[in-house]
C-alpha cells in the first residue's frame, strides 16, 4: 500500500451534526448547524462548539454564555443542513424549519423539542483559535426523549434514536453495532 502525504486539514471522521440552540428570549432565539463539537471531560462533564465569529449566533452566545447543543436524526436531516447554510439575520431557524423552542431546566437558552437529546451548556471559556472560537462549557443538564429508555433497565439507548453524523461534506446515519466498549477483551462464557 502506497502512502502520500495530503495537505493538512480536518479529516477526523465522522463527527455528531448537532442544533445548537441560543438566545435567552424569543425574539433573540437562532438556531445554527455545528460538527466541530465534542466531549471533552466526563467529570465534571464539559463539551465545546466552534463557531465562526462572523456567524449569527456567536455574539448571541457570548453574550449569553449559555447554549443548548441538540442531538439530530434522520428525522432533523433537513433542518440541520438548512440551519447550517443559511444566517438567523435573515430567516427565523425555528419557524422555516417548523422546530419547537422548548424550555430547558437550567438554562434560558431554548431546546428543541424534536430533538431525541438535549444537552444544557454553561459556557466557562472562549478560546480564539483562528477560523472558530471554542466556546468550552459546562453540561449543567441533560433533557432526552422518554421513547428512548429501554423499558426493562431505564437506560437511554442513544443508538435507537441513529444520531445524524457528518463525515467531510456529508450526512450519514451510522451502520450497524459491531461491538460495545471493552468486548475485544472480555472473557468467553463457556
Amino acid at each position: 500500500m502506497e502512502r502520500i502525504d495530503w495537505k493538512p486539514g480536518t479529516l477526523i471522521y465522522p463527527l455528531p451534526a448537532v442544533l445548537i440552540s441560543c438566545g435567552s428570549s424569543p425574539e433573540e432565539y437562532n438556531v445554527l448547524t455545528v460538527a466541530w463539537t465534542g466531549t471533552i471531560c466526563s467529570n465534571p462533564p464539559m463539551c465545546y462548539i466552534s463557531v465562526r465569529p462572523e456567524r449569527y449566533s456567536y455574539p448571541i452566545i457570548k453574550k449569553n454564555m449559555e447554549f443548548v447543543i441538540n442531538l439530530t436524526n434522520e428525522r432533523l436531516a433537513k433542518a440541520t443542513d438548512w440551519c447550517g447554510v443559511r444566517s438567523g439575520r435573515d430567516y427565523n431557524k425555528f419557524e422555516e424549519m417548523h422546530l419547537t423552542p422548548g424550555p430547558c431546566s437550567v438554562v434560558k437558552a431554548p431546546l428543541i423539542e424534536e430533538s431525541p437529546v438535549n444537552i444544557e451548556c454553561r459556557v466557562k471559556e472562549i478560546v480564539p483559535l483562528g477560523s472558530h472560537d471554542m466556546f468550552i462549557a459546562d453540561v449543567v443538564n441533560v433533557r432526552v426523549d422518554s421513547q428512548y429508555l429501554n423499558n426493562e433497565t431505564g437506560a437511554f439507548d442513544m443508538a435507537s434514536f441513529n444520531p445524524l453524523v457528518y463525515v467531510h461534506g456529508g450526512y450519514y446515519s451510522l451502520g450497524h453495532k459491531i461491538g460495545k466498549f471493552g468486548w475485544s477483551v472480555e472473557k468467553k462464557k463457556k
